[in-house]
């Protein structure tokens, strides 16, 4: 590679790194948002607001950027069940928020990448060395410390995130399956589609009145939703998933913030301990699993 190839190889992974840990502070102020609207309606509206927002604000693009193939998206069948987790992953999160401190969420959030793993090795025929289960089993042991079951009266808050997790694990392993047929943008919008008709069914026996004030927010969640996706979008174009991973982190550190911002809330310490081994967890993990993949191509050559 030479010096021009390297200088723009390096250019685009920066791009990335900082569209992705941009692109996560807006999903974590959209995190905000949606805990302010639980509040004041049902988590079902605000799923629905998010994800119906997100398809108007997306569609121009996939038109300009696709034409009416866009509207199109291959294997259509996963692509209604991945909708079906965007709306469930949603609608469980804003439940757990209410109860749960908003960064306290975000860290219990952050299962999904050890989920994965566990999915992966599973239900997807993928191998994960020891290595691998040492960062897995770290950053579940972080998680057990930001919910603390058995510590103090349980809430059942926690739970729901917890399920959140769950669910958010089996959409990206959906969406890996879909990376291979589908561009990332189509994916994108046409789970916000399914997303919005399904919770559209859950409207009338859930309907509560809008307050004024709940209009901002509203506009808030569904701007920072399309731009988080948007970006992530661009991030993952520009770098490679082993070379991000290790910045999704910054989503806790940016909830921490808007947490207090927003709720006057900080993490305890053991939460503090906690969001450590998380993210400690996860970066391993992300480390081990790209080493794994370089050594196996390595002895393919």
């Amino acid at each position: 590679m030479n010096n021009a190839n390297t200088h723009s190889f390096i250019a685009s992974q920066t791009r990335g790194i900082v569209m992705v840990i941009v692109g996560l502070s807006v999903a974590a102020f959209a995190g905000a948002m949606m805990k302010l609207l639980g509040d004041q309606i049902s988590a079902f509206q605000v799923a629905w607001f998010r994800f119906a927002g997100m398809s108007v604000i997306l569609l121009p693009y996939l038109i300009w950027r696709y034409g009416p193939s866009g509207l199109k998206p291959a294997r259509p069948m996963i692509q209604v069940i991945r909708g079906l987790t965007m709306a469930g992953a949603t609608t469980a999160f804003v439940i757990g928020t209410q109860t749960v401190d908003f960064a306290d969420a975000i860290a219990i959030l952050y299962a999904y990448p050890f989920l994965l793993v566990i999915i992966a090795v599973l239900f997807l025929g993928e191998h994960a060395n020891w290595s691998v289960w040492i960062g897995v089993v770290g950053g579940f042991a972080g998680v057990l410390l930001v919910m603390r079951p058995g510590f103090e009266q349980i809430n059942s808050g926690n739970f729901y995130i917890f399920a959140c997790a769950v669910i958010v694990s089996i959409q990206l392993a959906l969406n890996r399956k879909l990376s291979i047929v589908s561009p990332p943008i189509v994916t994108a919008f046409a789970g916000a589609v399914c997303a919005t008709l399904a919770l559209t069914l859950l409207l009338p026996g859930s309907w509560k009145a809008i307050p004024d004030d709940a209009w901002l927010y509203i506009g808030l969640l569904v701007v920072s939703g399309a731009i988080n996706q948007i970006l992530m979008v661009f991030a993952f174009a520009h770098a490679d998933a082993s070379t991000l991973a290790p910045f999704t982190y910054f989503e806790i550190v940016s909830a921490v913030g808007f947490g207090f911002m927003f709720f006057g809330t900080l993490p305890t310490v053991l939460s503090w301990v906690g969001i450590f081994l998380i993210t400690l967890g996860g970066i391993y993990v992300s480390y081990a699993l790209r080493v794994r993949t370089i050594s196996r191509r390595g002895t393919k050559i």
